[in-house]
């Protein structure tokens, strides 16, 4: 070992002093946020959301190309390939098709333009019977001491009004209908019929997808086939169809007492299964002094697929908003990011750009990823997600600031920290007006609970969702790359990246200070 001259104590600590503040010394954030641009985000766009890619759904073709471009495009952004070598992470998954064929008082019903079954599996026991119990809004107090075993249930699914209180009358469930519905199951019904007055018009616009098969995560081992009861979302006027025989509409007996009513109602599932491949792609940045602790920007490559109707003239939902924009938003920060660890001035902590498969199927590749994660939760400081930034929604058409606006969720559900980083980055440096209206887990379109966000978030990881709103062409073929405002795009962009900046390089991660609220 060689011997060194002792040096005055004072240099030793200026030394020191030197070294930790060159381990922080991460450069100007605004010097690299240039790099995010409305130019590059159209070409990244015009190729995700072309119709060579045929919508991008999960387990088909399109959602391969998807997957390949971003891979190649973390490459070139010299990102590391964290899985195993590989940038894509399995994601193994079931395609469930599911017959039902469906008659009420000798009239067939069709899926997708009567009816639609909810996500999730169901028994395929026949049913078929003679009554059926409205149990009105399914509360304790209205179903009593009623013995619901095999029985058909006439159910209204909407909350009940309160006192005083606008009810949610959304066809999506809410928490605490969420809760009636697994109370009504464990009761061992035969069949759920859950009646709302949105169901209609749902049908009308989506319908068509409903006979689809539906995508689910492979079960880890083989689960016995369930035994609970199918919930069929239907309208007031089969609700009537149902009650036909007894001389009463469902709008009289609606806010009335449970009973039971003579119908004849017959049901028939038929379930069929088979494996599917899909891909989460992940980019990974390493840090520097901080390295073991990730931060996730995340956003879905997947859409729609093509359209079911084989007579339609745009056979393709291009998903250009929901989610190339996100998507591209993705890539487009992480540029930023790389050219600023080409300059020298990498992130302290390490970055997980996230590309998750199967959003629209049931945020299933973020699921997976967060029950199988390549780097722990607990070291996973915060999920930065983006699902639609490219467009203008519903609210602020025609309004003076439609091109500086975006929708802010969850902020500060986990972490009023987060909430106050992102403020202050935006103030800092953006200047975007953050609208929080839909920042509620009570909100009926509940959209807290509809991103990959959400799979964080239950973990207890703080997230932020970053959204446009909705807009006549979500989930139409109309979202198309013509429609999209790239500057818009950029500038929302913009701000998730000086978010992160701060994030990837402040002495501590977000406090947590609330328990994560659940469905």
């Amino acid at each position: 070992m060689t011997q060194m001259k002792k040096l005055p104590l004072c240099m030793v600590a200026l030394s020191l002093t030197a070294c930790a503040y060159a381990q922080k010394n991460t450069g100007d954030p605004q010097k690299y946020a240039k790099y995010i641009s409305a130019d590059d985000a159209r070409k990244h766009l015009s190729i995700l959301a072309s119709d060579a890619y045929e919508g991008r759904e999960t387990g088909k073709p399109g959602a391969d190309k998807a997957a390949n471009y971003i891979a190649g495009e973390f490459k070139k952004l010299g990102l590391q390939a964290p899985v195993n070598g590989s940038y894509f992470l399995d994601v193994p998954l079931t395609e469930n098709s599911t017959k039902i064929n469906l008659s009420i008082n000798g009239q067939d019903l069709t899926n997708g333009k009567d009816f639609i079954a909810s996500r999730g599996a169901a028994s395929d026991k026949p049913v078929n019977a003679s009554e059926v119990v409205f149990i009105g809004y399914g509360t304790d107090a209205e179903i009593g001491t009623t013995d619901l075993t095999n029985k058909v249930l006439l159910w209204v699914n909407e909350d009940k009004p309160e006192a005083g209180k606008t009810p949610n009358t959304s066809y999506r469930l809410s928490n605490a209908r969420t809760q009636i519905v697994k109370n009504l199951q464990s009761k061992n019904p035969a069949l759920i019929l859950a009646v709302n007055g949105e169901i209609a018009n749902m049908l009308k616009r989506f319908g068509s997808g409903a006979t689809a098969p539906r995508l689910t995560i492979k079960a880890d081992a083989a689960k016995p086939a369930s035994t609970q009861a199918v919930v069929l979302n239907t309208t007031p006027a089969i609700a009537d169809q149902i009650l036909k025989s007894t001389g009463k509409t469902y709008d009289q007996i609606k806010t009335g007492a449970a009973q039971s009513l003579k119908a004849d109602i017959k049901l028939n599932i038929h379930n069929e299964t088979k494996d599917v491949k899909a891909v989460d792609v992940l980019g990974f940045m390493p840090g520097t002094d901080l390295k073991d602790e990730v931060l996730v920007f995340s956003a879905h490559y997947d859409h729609i697929g093509l359209v079911a109707d084989p007579n339609a003239k745009d056979k393709v939902n291009n998903g250009a908003d929901d989610d190339g924009s996100g998507t591209t938003g993705i890539l487009e920060i992480a540029r930023a990011f790389s050219e600023a660890k080409k300059a020298g001035h990498g992130p302290r902590r390490s970055i997980l750009f996230l590309g998750n498969v199967g959003e629209e199927k049931g945020l299933l590749g973020s699921e997976y990823y967060t029950d199988h994660p390549v780097f722990p939760l607990a070291n996973t400081i915060t999920d930065l997600n983006i699902d639609m930034i490219g467009r203008v929604g519903y609210e602020y058409i025609g309004k003076p600031d439609s091109a500086n606006y975006v929708y802010t969720i969850g902020s500060a559900m986990l972490s009023k920290e987060l909430h106050q980083i992102n403020e202050e980055a935006d103030k800092k440096y953006v200047n975007i007006e953050q609208d929080y209206k839909y920042d509620d887990p009570n909100d009926p379109n509940r959209f807290y609970y509809r991103s990959d966000h959400y799979n964080f978030a239950k973990h207890g990881v703080p997230i932020i969702f970053y959204f446009n709103g909705v807009h006549d062409d979500y989930h139409q073929p109309g979202d198309e790359v013509s429609k999209i405002n790239f500057p818009l795009l950029a500038k929302r962009a913009t701000l998730v990246y000086y978010t992160g900046w701060e994030l990837a390089n402040r002495d501590k991660r977000p406090v947590v200070d609330a328990a994560p609220a659940t469905k």
